[in-house]
């Protein structure tokens, strides 16, 4: 069922529901927008799909045409509901759960309208979590991109470290607060993140892991958080000579290659767990 701005309004009143601010539920009425926005997986047959957070079935009217797995998940038991009434076919299998608790492996294209208040922790879960997917087409509010985008300064973090190391991230386009039902008070982004088969996933999960500690002191330099991270002065001076890191620079400063060389080094020196 095609979801627009002609049909939002009865469709919520004839199953008794009042968007929930508490899930992030502002319904997308645009079906030009939602179009795109499934275009941009690029589904090949052999993919297996997950949508998260499908709503009222905006993205899912689309994606219901291919005949690939899909998964339409919501953590809403009245808009699963609702689904089940509408998608009855055998290879759409629609869940009433919470993706921070869902199995993520398996899927190969992830897309996501994101709850704005849980975006960069659900990002974070897809990129750690979800070892086979390939690509995921996400929206967010437009401000929030820059924690992802970023590559040094005060967005730049452990999340866009993160998604540097597994592979590429690109602003698609715009939307505007019209496109939704009740329309929020900022512009989305749609962009992608295209994840190199190649990444070494569990060296790149050490790295973030051990960026989250250091960034904890973003003010601190990168010596006094790498020492302490270490609690091995020494250590931590050789792996900043080695890779020529000044030691007064802060951990915004240091590009995301370089964190990655840090955690290999730390690894090379003494097989430091660095996941802890």
């Amino acid at each position: 069922m095609e979801i627009n701005n002609k049909n939002i309004k009865s469709i919520l009143s004839e199953i008794g529901v009042t968007p929930d601010i508490n899930y992030g539920q502002n319904f997308l009425i645009d079906p030009e927008i939602a179009s795109k926005i499934v275009e941009l997986l690029n589904i090949e047959k052999s993919d297996k799909i997950l949508e998260i957070g499908s709503g009222l079935g905006s993205l899912s009217h689309f994606l219901s045409s291919f005949d690939n797995d899909i998964t339409l998940l919501d953590v809403d038991q009245n808009m699963t509901t609702f689904l089940k009434l509408i998608y009855k076919q055998d290879n759409i299998k629609i869940v009433n759960q919470d993706v921070r608790r869902t199995d993520l492996d398996g899927y190969t294209k992830i897309v996501s309208n994101l709850p704005y208040n849980l975006t960069t922790e659900i990002i974070v879960d897809l990129c750690l979590k979800a070892n086979k997917a390939s690509r995921l087409v996400l929206m967010c509010e437009n401000e929030t991109l820059l924690h992802f985008t970023s590559t040094s300064g005060k967005e730049y973090g452990p999340a866009s470290i993160l998604i540097h190391l597994l592979g590429d991230i690109k602003k698609e386009f715009s939307v505007p607060p019209s496109a939704f039902y009740p329309s929020p008070k900022c512009v989305s982004t749609v962009f992608t993140i295209d994840i190199n088969s190649q990444s070494d996933r569990n060296d790149i999960k050490n790295t973030y892991l051990m960026c989250k500690d250091i960034f904890l002191n973003r003010r601190k330099t990168i010596y006094n958080n790498l020492k302490r991270y270490l609690n091995d002065d020494v250590l931590c001076g050789n792996i900043l000579n080695e890779l020529e890191i000044p030691f007064n620079a802060r951990p915004e400063q240091i590009s995301y290659k370089l964190y990655f060389e840090m955690q290999e080094r730390i690894k090379q020196a003494n097989g430091k767990d660095t996941s802890r």
